[in-house]
């Protein structure tokens, strides 16, 4: 390692305080560190080209913050083996190696601060993203930084999955406002992915005016000893048909007329499938439509079913509002399993792969409709 005197001179004493974060931008070859009292930096002076002198600087890096200086890759390898990973992160930031930056974003949990941190190291679309799955992280002022950047950043991306999740993470909470809401909502109509953003979103999000399905206040009333009770089914059916059930709903119904690729239909039954959250076997959904429909089937007759709170909800439940309660037993069982049949064996995308879906997104829709009613 062959560091100019002045560089390394300077990399020690920078090194010598308490540093929270290091990134270092190769372009103009400044080693950057974030400190209790602002930014610091540290302008290199390459007696190599650059790439070989960044490693050098990165082998400084590691030896001093960890005790080797095989950087990022030899460190987590040898940290994950003891059993340390999780106790290690502020070390990591202090690499200046994006990677590390990436594997700190990925770790089980995080706080707010070290997500504070990780965004100044590395402030990419694929960081902002994954910290935003971090309750706490979406609670602070970061959060709102965050759902801002990604705003900022939606128009351009071309990755339809990617444009589902951001959608899906910046109506978290209250890190928009109703304006933006409405904008996202706008651009649903000329851009399918977003729509399914929103039906991984709550109802409440959807920027959408509906009354509660006409059968919702007699269902309620029939049902309120049951709700009282905690009966996870007559919770799910009096949703669906309530105002933010309906809104979801019509949401759903947008969703499904032009999906542009098997990405975005899988989120979108994976999305179907967290809404309800029912008991079943399969936790991912069931294996197709027919079965789902052969199980609704059984499923809605007290005698073939082994779900004692669903049992209580038939039996209190009138034989008029049963063929709705069969509709959401239906749609409740779907998820990505149940696209197994169609997608597998095809990377079919748009008119080709809206076909293949036909014999699912058919009786879905049927009962959608069944459902509002």
């Amino acid at each position: 390692m062959q560091l100019s005197n002045t560089d390394k001179l300077r990399l020690n004493v920078l090194l010598a305080q308490p540093l929270k974060a290091i990134r270092i931008n190769e372009s103009s070859m400044t080693v950057h560190a974030l400190t209790e009292k602002g930014e610091a930096k540290v302008a290199l002076n390459p007696t190599v080209r650059d790439e070989q002198y960044l490693q050098w600087v990165r082998e400084l890096l590691s030896m001093k913050i960890t005790g080797s200086p095989g950087g990022y890759p030899m460190y987590i390898k040898r940290w994950t083996r003891m059993g340390q990973a999780d106790n290690t992160l502020e070390h990591m930031l202090l690499l200046g190696e994006p990677e590390a930056v990436i594997a700190v974003v990925y770790s089980p949990n995080i706080s707010h601060e070290i997500g504070v941190r990780a965004w100044w190291a590395n402030p990419t679309t694929e960081v902002a993203r994954r910290l935003m799955e971090y309750p706490e992280v979406v609670a602070g002022e970061l959060g709102k930084e965050l759902a801002e950047y990604l705003m900022e950043f939606l128009p351009f991306e071309e990755r339809q999955s990617d444009i589902v999740d951001m959608v899906r993470l910046c109506l978290q909470g209250e890190l928009i406002s109703d304006k933006q809401r409405e904008a996202l909502w706008t651009k649903a109509k000329r851009r399918n992915p977003f729509y399914v953003g929103f039906l991984h979103a709550d109802p409440k999000k959807i920027p959408l005016t509906k009354k509660p399905c006409a059968a919702y206040p007699a269902v309620k009333e029939q049902l309120q000893t049951l709700l009282d009770e905690d009966n996870i089914y007559a919770k799910a059916f009096c949703r669906i048909l309530s105002e933010d059930g309906q809104k979801w709903l019509q949401t759903l119904k947008n969703a499904l007329l032009k999906p542009v690729d098997q990405d975005v239909v899988i989120s979108l039954f994976i999305s179907i499938k967290q809404f309800f959250n029912l008991p079943y076997p399969e936790r991912r959904g069931a294996h197709s439509i027919e079965e789902a429909i052969e199980r609704t089937a059984s499923f809605s007759q007290v005698s073939k079913n082994n779900y004692p709170d669903l049992n209580t909800l038939l039996e209190t439940l009138d034989d008029q509002y049963l063929e709705k309660f069969s509709a959401m037993i239906l749609l409740s069982q779907l998820g990505e399993n149940t696209l197994t049949p169609i997608f597998s064996g095809n990377d079919s995308v748009g008119i080709v792969m809206r076909r293949k879906l036909v014999p699912l997104s058919t009786p879905l829709l049927e009962k959608v409709d069944i459902l509002m009613s």
